[in-house]
């Protein structure tokens, strides 16, 4: 396949980019590096089966000449921080809504077969049904972020009837591992290395939610993807996530104790019942029923795949 990777150059886009090189494609990276950094990608730079464009999908020609004889398009770019909607909705629409957005017409005259796009966890705001099934409704984002990732969702289903492509779009849990640079563990280490007596926990420590190793990630949307390219849908949805959660406060264990440390914790209380900030989900995990049904099963739960990021962040 000829392929292009957007957001690239980030946390889940280069490891994806990693694998899909691996396995012989021909890929295309767009990124304007404002959360990414090409040292993700130095080992595939000189590649004669790679290409990285640097540009900001704002600006729609440059993402017209991005899709250019292209196959497939894996839509990973986006403004990943939850906590920014409350502070700068409007920088969450243009990196999350417009760009899309502007992906979803430059495919409209081009060679784009399918559409792979990461949304959230976050679509389903403070669900009553846990595990949430992808079938799940009515869709209440309790954040700016949630929104924003809904509206991109509805976008790309009507854009894939209409213009005659298919879409594959994943529902992500907390994803977690090597190269990430945000988040509650990249938080707690860095807190950690500046105080290590005492670390600050937003909310009340309760929350619990499910994470999923990024090598997880990324084999469940490819495997998950040969099986979409099989079927007869034209737009279809999976939850990617683990059967387990974790709350904060045994998060913030593991860091210590990977760390040698036994700091205080100090617990803010948060706000809106003990969440750690405006908008974020207390409890949050995914039924990944039907991700299993195609034969993909995280191999790391959430407590192995918190461990195993701790661990490598700090050798980061």
């Amino acid at each position: 396949m000829k392929v292009l990777v957007t957001g690239g150059a980030g946390f889940i886009g280069s490891h994806l980019v990693d694998r899909l090189m691996e396995l012989g494609h021909e890929v295309r990276v767009l990124d304007d590096l404002s959360a990414g950094t090409l040292d993700n990608l130095r080992r595939w730079v000189d590649h004669e089966r790679f290409e990285f464009i640097k540009g900001d999908m704002r600006d729609p020609k440059i993402v017209e000449e991005a899709v250019k004889d292209v196959e497939v398009v894996f839509h990973l770019a986006a403004n990943p921080e939850v906590r920014i909607g409350s502070q700068s909705p409007e920088l969450l629409y243009e990196t999350n809504v417009l760009i899309t957005y502007n992906l979803l017409n430059a495919m409209r005259g081009s060679n784009v077969e399918y559409l792979v796009f990461t949304s959230s966890s976050t679509v389903y705001g403070d669900a009553d049904v846990i595990p949430t099934p992808e079938d799940y409704g009515p869709l209440e984002p309790i954040s700016v972020y949630g929104g924003a990732k809904l509206a991109a969702e509805a976008l790309i289903s009507g854009y894939a009837h209409t213009f005659e492509f298919r879409a594959l779009i994943f529902r992500l849990a907390n994803i977690i591992g090597e190269r990430s640079n945000h988040g509650v563990i990249y938080d707690f280490i860095n807190k950690l290395r500046k105080n290590p007596e005492e670390l600050e926990i937003l909310g009340d420590g309760t929350q619990r939610k499910s994470y999923l190793h990024v090598s997880d990630t990324v084999e469940g949307m490819l495997h998950i993807f040969e099986h979409f390219k099989r079927s007869e849908k034209t737009v279809d949805f999976y939850n990617l996530g683990n059967d387990d959660w974790i709350t904060v406060k045994e998060i913030a264990e593991i860091v210590s104790e990977e760390m040698s440390l036994r700091p205080r914790f100090v617990f803010t209380g948060g706000v809106d019942g003990g969440r750690g900030w405006k908008g974020d989900v207390k409890f949050m995990r995914l039924s990944i029923e039907k991700a299993k049904a195609t034969g993909w099963r995280p191999r790391l739960n959430s407590y192995d795949a918190v461990r195993r990021t701790v661990r490598e962040l700090l050798k980061s």
